[in-house]
């Protein structure tokens, strides 16, 4: 009864028309030829099919030609990058270093993100990208864990120089939990090390730079897991108190940080004394010189974690210095009591997360934040896990260069970060084509760009896999330079160089 009256209005109009207008003869033959079926059915269901097929080819030409379009346009522009500089000139920010470094919550300085804010932003990450860059991750390696270089050596083989920065401390972790996945040792029974990983370093600002960010600025980077995979097996999902109040944070986490044992050689102290020492000195030494001194903390996925303790131990012991956290791919990492400590203890978190990443969502995947809103029904949930801070968040979908199928390592790989930041503009514009950073870093360790720009797939290694040819023409594992075997002693003397030369300027 619906359908005839939809159609009423159509019949009346047919009606008026044929009172109107009597057909022919020959068209009324037509049309009667048409209903008794005089041209087969066959024959027009192969018409209508041709036309449907006609017109699906033509849209999908259309579709792959303007996908050729768009790769050889990604192909263009990524060629004519060849001849760039891959870094934008520094500006002066001490004007504004606060609020780039989150006074006022980076309220105005995200969408559309601020260049002088996107470009600290990557300064920060290459930092945290330079613990990957330079840790020995040859399973046959009696070093196996720790830095390929010394600390005076760092930066100038990760062409880093430029940073105004010089590493003071290396930092090392082990743990009193079982982590194999993260914290793996070498597969040889004579290592380095038994118990410990390298896992970051404490670097400050030289004169120039400090000159030009308004401050002496301290950088603790920490060191992070690369495959999204291991977290659910190693992540004990355990909350445990830290400080004196309702504060709890992730058991796993906090073991990293806080453990150590009298029979290692590396963590006879905790990763978190050793970065604590380094920060007070450090502190301490800036301060008689009169000279204003900043935190910041950098880490990717378990380094941001990581990050996030050390800034609340930070806090707790130097309650007047400007702290601030930039993380990348960073987990939850405690209840909302240990949140509501660092907003009150004026920690400043920005996050930058990726929308395709999973680790992000880690731990608390239905039971987080979210749950606040219930509180009038439920009370304060201390065993629920919360975020920290402001969220920069990044799509892969945004940048031309980038593969769209699932790859949960690429999508949690930093550089893949670092290079959508460095496109990004705002929530509703498109991709920066004139972003600075080198493309081809995106491919360092996993398969994350277009064929069409030809970078092969996890390419970042050394030359023949690190083995070279003896004078007997013999492929053979070289051994380390003395200056960049691990050892206390050469980071001792590190550190007494760096300081001196922090006194002589």
């Amino acid at each position: 009864m619906a359908t005839t009256n939809l159609f009423l209005p159509h019949h009346n109009h047919l009606r008026t028309a044929e009172k109107s207008r009597r057909p022919s003869p020959a068209a009324a033959a037509s049309f009667q030829n048409f209903k008794i079926g005089k041209t087969p059915a066959s024959k027009r269901a192969v018409k209508l099919a041709e036309s449907i097929s006609h017109m699906l080819n033509l849209q999908i030409e259309k579709t792959i030609q303007k996908s050729i379009e768009t790769s050889n346009a990604n192909v263009s522009s990524f060629k004519e990058k060849h001849d760039t500089p891959t870094t934008s000139p520094k500006e002066n920010i001490s004007s504004i270093w606060r609020e780039i470094h989150g006074s006022c919550d980076w309220d105005g300085l995200l969408d559309p993100l601020h260049p002088w804010l996107r470009r600290e932003i990557i300064k920060y990450g290459e930092f945290a990208q330079a613990n990957y860059d330079a840790f020995d991750f040859d399973f046959y390696s009696e070093y196996y864990g720790s830095c390929r270089y010394n600390p005076s050596r760092l930066f100038e083989k990760l062409g880093l120089t430029s940073s105004g920065y010089s590493v003071t401390k290396y930092i090392y972790a082990m743990s009193q939990i079982d982590l194999p996945q993260w914290l793996e040792k070498s597969r040889l029974v004579n290592s380095w090390s038994s118990d410990s990983n390298w896992i970051g370093f404490v670097a400050v600002s030289d004169d120039a730079e400090s000159e030009r960010i308004g401050r002496r600025d301290i950088v603790v980077s920490w060191r992070g897991t690369v495959a999204p995979a291991e977290w659910y097996d190693n992540m004990q999902q355990d909350l445990e108190p830290i400080g004196q109040a309702d504060a709890k944070v992730e058991h796993g986490f906090l073991s990293i940080y806080a453990s150590k044992c009298d029979t290692s050689r590396y963590n006879k102290s905790s990763a978190s004394e050793q970065v604590m020492t380094e920060v007070k000195r450090l502190i301490n030494h800036y301060n008689k010189l009169g000279q204003k001194v900043s935190l910041t903390i950098t880490g990717h996925s378990l380094g941001g974690a990581l990050g996030l303790l050390n800034a609340y131990e930070a806090a707790k012991n130097f309650p007047a210095l400007p702290i601030s956290v930039l993380s990348f791919a960073a987990p939850r990492v405690g209840n909302i009591a240990f949140r509501d400590e660092l907003y009150q203890m004026g920690v400043k978190t920005l996050r930058v997360t990726l929308k395709q990443d999973v680790v992000p969502r880690m731990p608390g995947i239905v039971f987080n934040e979210g749950l606040q809103r219930f509180d009038d029904i439920t009370g304060t949930l201390e065993w629920v896990y919360t975020h920290v801070g402001v969220e920069l968040k990044v799509d892969v979908r945004s940048s031309p260069y980038l593969k769209k199928g699932l790859n949960l390592i690429g999508f949690h790989m930093l550089e893949t970060y670092l290079h959508l930041v460095d496109g990004y503009h705002s929530s509703n514009s498109e991709f920066r084509m004139d972003s600075k950073r080198d493309v081809a870093l995106v491919n360092k360790d996993c398969d994350m760009l277009v064929d069409e720009l030809r970078i092969p797939p996890n390419w970042y290694q050394f030359a023949n896999k690190g083995l070279v040819q003896n004078q007997h023409g013999r492929w053979v594992k070289p051994d380390r330079d003395p200056e960049d075997i691990p050892s206390p002693t050469v980071e001792s003397h590190a550190n007494i160089s760096v300081e001196f030369n922090s006194k002589l300027l």
